[in-house]
């Protein structure tokens, strides 16, 4: 992606921008899902001075510290115009680079650090000495570690005693937002309805690497095909690398945990049941990993009156390629390498309008902030805002909200998040009205319905003038 191409990321930009002003070394930590854009979010940065990148290799059975070490002698060797050196040690490949970038201002990447570190227990502490005594001699340097195992991150580096006092900038790499992906798709050209960017971003989300592979000159249909159900399709493999790469030896109880989460959120002790895994400590944190690592959200509920936070919680899993691959493309893998559905039209796909409409939900939440700004809500006016339930009682029935906002102003905004192909019907008000009905709603409590819709609705909707607000797809694709 060129320059030129680049979109969002402002704030991110600003923060590594002031570490120029800075009259010290600085230590930068990025970490964010596989395909988020770290990279290309520093290069963006670091392009504009001498700029230096070292990449860990993927872990494989075959993989040695050794391995990782000659890999980074090499693109030593390579970027600074010297013969490669063989280094049985950390350190003097360390002090060999410190050596290198003395004075003046120098940006270092070292990429997919949880790789480079792999098989080698004492790489962080060398890391660390090479920093205090020699790296940050040099009052210019920027040194950025990043890597998309987040977990491993936070543990091992922001939460180490051995790197406290250090660090002076932290970054979590985010989707981007449908405004920004919007702006994207323009950007390469794919010009296409509202209808087919929606399609498009279903599967994708916010990630942009897989924005990039979207082929302007071809409908959204042909683009997911030619992704998805194609034996070569960039998105079919996708997922075993994900967590091979990510994960390694511990892959297959993360896979349980998303393989399950993809029917529907779930509470802590369903998971631990459905995957017949013990309620532990080791369960909770396999799960704030994929937390971590931006492929779940886990969404609290809270009590209206007084809204104090429930212990009820439910684990979601909120990245659209995952929820995509596993609900639809998973089932039909082998029918898809083999070619089977080379010449058949995505639009006769049995099931896909169904599962197009949960995506959409989940797109929605991952972009709540601009439902807020749609509906001229003031962020420090929210009590609480989150996918909503409650537990049925012998006082109050069950009920599941699609995303519940409430104001410290008594008012609820209750809002239904419906995909449909055709346009939404009246019969739309009578679903609504039986959900708001299983609400507690404290006395005193405004309820506002809001719909929030991908295509159109029935002037029947429109007349009765029932809903406080109707956000279309659209409009969210403009909400900055």
């Amino acid at each position: 992606m060129s320059s030129s191409r680049f979109v969002g990321r402002e704030k991110q930009l600003a923060s590594l921008e002031r570490l120029l002003k800075k009259k010290t070394a600085s230590l930068v930590v990025i970490k964010g899902r596989r395909r988020v854009g770290k990279s290309r979010l520093i290069e963006e940065f670091g392009g504009k001075h001498p700029f230096f990148t070292f990449c860990g290799l993927a872990p494989t059975e075959k993989m040695t510290a050794q391995s990782q070490r000659d890999e980074f002698s090499l693109l030593l060797s390579q970027q600074f115009g010297f013969p490669q050196v063989y280094a049985d040690d950390w350190s003097k490949l360390f002090i060999l680079l410190a050596e290198k970038i003395k004075t003046g201002r120098k940006i270092i990447l070292f990429d997919e650090i949880t790789w480079m570190a792999d098989k080698d227990p004492a790489f962080l502490s060398k890391l660390k000495n090479a920093w205090d005594l020699h790296l940050k001699k040099n009052s210019k340097l920027i040194l950025i570690l990043c890597g998309s195992i987040s977990g491993w991150i936070e543990k091992n580096i922001l939460s180490s005693s051995g790197f406290f006092g250090r660090i002076s900038e932290k970054i979590t790499l985010n989707q981007l937002s449908l405004n920004n992906c919007n702006k994207m798709l323009t950007n390469i050209g794919f010009k296409r309805s509202d209808l087919e960017k929606f399609m498009i971003l279903s599967i994708t989300g916010g990630i942009p690497w897989y924005l990039e592979q979207i082929d302007p000159d071809i409908s959204a249909q042909e683009n997911i095909k030619k992704l998805c159900f194609e034996p070569d399709g960039l998105l079919v493999d996708e997922f075993k690398y994900i967590f091979s790469d990510l994960f390694g030896r511990r892959s297959n109880i993360y896979k349980k945990i998303i393989k399950y989460l993809v029917k529907t959120p779930a509470e802590f002790e369903e998971i631990a049941l459905g995957i017949k895994y013990e309620a532990s400590g080791a369960l909770s944190e396999y799960l704030n990993e994929l937390i971590m690592s931006g492929f779940l959200k886990r969404d609290l509920t809270w009590f209206l009156k007084g809204g104090k936070e429930s212990k009820l919680s439910k684990y979601r899993l909120s990245d659209n390629y995952l929820r995509f691959f596993l609900r639809y493309m998973s089932p039909k893998l082998d029918r898809i390498k083999k070619g089977q559905f080379m010449d058949i039209d995505l639009s006769s796909f049995a099931g896909l309008q169904s599962v197009l409409g949960l995506q959409f939900e989940n797109l929605v939440l991952n972009n709540r902030k601009s439902i807020l700004k749609l509906l001229n809500i003031r962020p420090d006016d929210v009590i609480d805002e989150n996918p909503f339930f409650q537990r049925k009682t012998d006082r109050q029935g069950g009920c599941q909200i699609d995303y519940l906002i409430q104001t410290k102003y008594n008012t609820l905004y209750v809002c239904e998040i419906k995909f449909s192909k055709n346009e939404i019907k009246s019969d739309i008000i009578n679903q609504m009205k039986k959900k708001i009905s299983r609400i507690a709603i404290p006395r005193g409590f405004a309820c506002i319905p809001v719909l929030i819709h991908v295509t159109d609705v029935n002037d029947g909707v429109n007349n009765v003038d029932y809903f406080g607000k109707i956000i279309n797809f659209s409009q969210l694709l403009e909400a900055e």
